[in-house]
C-alpha cells in the first residue's frame, strides 16, 4: 500500500515541506444566512470550522499570526523566515460573496513571496462562472487548490446533517474545476451518524472513480462540538462513536481504495478541545498519529511492501 502524503507532494513540486496557514476571508455560508437555510451543517461550529484562524481584519496580520503558530512546530534548525506556506482559507465558504473583493484578497496573498500555494475551502454550489474564471487565471501564477466539503455521497446522510446540495451538484462543479485545470481536494467525514463502514467505503470508491482523477483527499473523523446542532442531537439521543481502533481500521481500508496518485492531505483531525464532546480520543493528536502510523506500518508489512518513515505519515496532517 503506497501512500502519497502532502509532504511527499510538496517536496516533489516545491522542493520543500510546506505548512498550512489557517486564514479567514470574512465570508458567510448560504446554509447559514438564509439563502439555503440557517445554522449550517449540523456538525459545523460557530466559527465555521475555522477555530484555528486568527480573526484579524488585515490579511497580512492574519498571515503573520498564523506563521507564529506554525513556528512553534518547526524542527530545530529550521529558520521560520525561510519557510514557505500554503495559504488556507478555511472558515465558512470562501467563494461565497463579492467575487471582486475575494479575488482581490486572493491576489494580495499570492503576491507574497512566502506563499507557495493557495487553498480555498468552499461548497460546490458556490462557484459562479466569474469566480471560476478568476480562479483559472490565478492558478497560472501560483497553484490554486479548491477544497470541497462533500463528506458523503449518501443523500440520506446529507439530509440528516443539512448539507444543502445534492451529489449531482458536486459532480457538475467538480468537472468545471477540473476542465479549468484547477486541483480539487475533497473532504470526507468518517463516522457520520447512521453510516456503516460500507457506506464510508462507497463514498471513497466514488471519489476514486472520478474522471479526471481526484487530486487530493482529507479524511477525518466526526467531531461533536459543543454549541452545534449535532451536539444537541447526540446529547438527546446518543449514537455510535467510533473508537480509535475502529476509526483506524476504516481509515486504512479507505486508503487502500484510493489510486496511488491521490495526495493524502489529512488522515485525522483535531477540533477545539474546549468544545470537544466526542470522540475524546481525538483530542490527543500525537497519540492518534502514533497509533495510525503503527497500524499503517503493520499493514505494509503484512502486504510485504516494506516500511515507511513515521514522519511521512505525520506530514499528511501538517
Amino acid at each position: 500500500m503506497q501512500i502519497r502524503t502532502l509532504s511527499d507532494y510538496c517536496r516533489e513540486v516545491f522542493g520543500t515541506k510546506l505548512y498550512r496557514l489557517s486564514l479567514t476571508s470574512g465570508c458567510s455560508c448560504p446554509n447559514r444566512d438564509g439563502t439555503l437555510g440557517y445554522g449550517g451543517c449540523s456538525f459545523c461550529s460557530e466559527q465555521g470550522s475555522g477555530e484555528f484562524a486568527a480573526v484579524l481584519p488585515d490579511i497580512h496580520d492574519q498571515i503573520e499570526a498564523a506563521k507564529q503558530r506554525v513556528a512553534q512546530k518547526l524542527p530545530k534548525g529550521v529558520r521560520s523566515e525561510e519557510q514557505r506556506y500554503i495559504a488556507y482559507f478555511q472558515s465558512f465558504t470562501n467563494t461565497y460573496g463579492d467575487t471582486a473583493r475575494l479575488v482581490s484578497l486572493f491576489e494580495e496573498v499570492l503576491r507574497r513571496e512566502d506563499i507557495a500555494a493557495l487553498s480555498i475551502g468552499t461548497r460546490p454550489d458556490c462557484l459562479k462562472e466569474d469566480m471560476l474564471e478568476a480562479l483559472e487565471r490565478l492558478n497560472r501564477s501560483k497553484p490554486v487548490w479548491i477544497e470541497l466539503g462533500l463528506q458523503t455521497i449518501h443523500e440520506r446522510t446529507a439530509l440528516r446533517f443539512n448539507r444543502g446540495y445534492a451529489l449531482e451538484c458536486f459532480a457538475e462543479n467538480y468537472s468545471k474545476l477540473k476542465r479549468r485545470g484547477i486541483a480539487v481536494i475533497v473532504h470526507v467525514i468518517l463516522g457520520l451518524p447512521g453510516e456503516s463502514p460500507e457506506d464510508m467505503y462507497e463514498t471513497v470508491r466514488y471519489l476514486a472513480s472520478l474522471c479526471p482523477q481526484l487530486d487530493g483527499i482529507k479524511l477525518h473523523g466526526l467531531h461533536i462540538l459543543r454549541g452545534t446542532r449535532l451536539a444537541a442531537e447526540y446529547l438527546r439521543e446518543p449514537f455510535h462513536i467510533m473508537s480509535l481502533p475502529e476509526y483506524t481500521e476504516v481509515l486504512i481500508h479507505c486508503l487502500k481504495l484510493l489510486p496511488e496518485a491521490v495526495v493524502i492531505h489529512r488522515m485525522t483531525g483535531d477540533g477545539d478541545k474546549r468544545l470537544l464532546i466526542e470522540p475524546q480520543w481525538s483530542g490527543d493528536k500525537k497519540r492518534v498519529l502514533n497509533y495510525i502510523n503503527r497500524a499503517l506500518r503493520e499493514a505494509k508489512r503484512d502486504r510485504g511492501d516494506g516500511q515507511e518513515s513515521t514522519e511521512a505519515f505525520e506530514a499528511a496532517d501538517q
